[in-house]
């Protein structure tokens, strides 16, 4: 019987040359239509891949082309290059409207994450109804948190990976300023006080005032 020594620290398995780890990951993100995560990959590729090395390289691959490999929060994925974008809006089947209450709540969420509803309410002036924070939930922009250490435990609302990826942000750092938001009519100084009371909610008010800035 002829006994043969395995260094304790070298695999079983050689991991494919970094080439073949980079069309690997290439594949993926091209099929799938949400970001992935270099977890994700690992979990996918061969044992002893090195996704984030393969990532890197196709990175500077895909420069300057026509699509690009870019970062949305702590994955990644293969999208049109942004100079690019005014190619794409034929394919635009739906407007999404937002009311100007839903555009302010996700504004205050993305800038004051995580944030409860009564610091929404007290930030806008006026109340914040359920169906406003139901539909940014729904269009999954805003979500769930943890909830605070505070009397009641209550929960915060964070902006989601999809927000992020919807308007091509890497992290919500990478957010315009207020000044640039007001400016675009995202936000709009509030009423005097005394024009709307806070526990009342200005929602109904927004049916016939909708913005078409948002687009699937």
């Amino acid at each position: 019987m002829v006994k043969t020594d395995t260094p304790k620290n070298e695999s079983l398995f050689e991991a494919p040359p970094m080439g073949e780890q980079e069309r690997m990951v290439e594949a993926i993100l091209f099929a799938t239509a949400d970001p992935v995560t270099i977890t994700e990959l690992t979990g996918r590729m061969p044992h002893g891949c090195d996704p984030a090395e393969a990532i890197a390289h196709l990175r500077k691959r895909y420069e300057g082309r026509g699509v690009n490999v870019v970062k949305v929060g702590d994955a990644w994925a293969i999208r049109t290059a942004g100079d690019l974008g005014f190619l794409m809006q034929k394919e635009t089947v739906e407007t999404r409207k937002l009311s100007r209450a839903a555009i302010e709540t996700l504004a205050i969420v993305a800038y004051h994450q995580p944030v409860t509803r009564a610091e929404i309410e007290e930030i806008r002036g006026v109340g914040v109804s359920r169906g406003t924070i139901d539909q940014l939930i729904e269009l999954e922009w805003i979500r769930f948190g943890r909830r605070k250490m505070t009397p009641g435990r209550p929960v915060t609302f964070v902006v989601t990976q999809g927000f992020l990826d919807h308007f091509g942000l890497e992290n919500a750092r990478d957010l315009p300023g207020l000044k640039e938001l007001r400016s675009a009519g995202l936000l709009e100084n509030r009423p005097p006080p005394g024009a709307q009371v806070l526990g009342e909610t200005d929602d109904h008010d927004d049916d016939d005032d909708q913005s078409e800035l948002f687009e699937d």
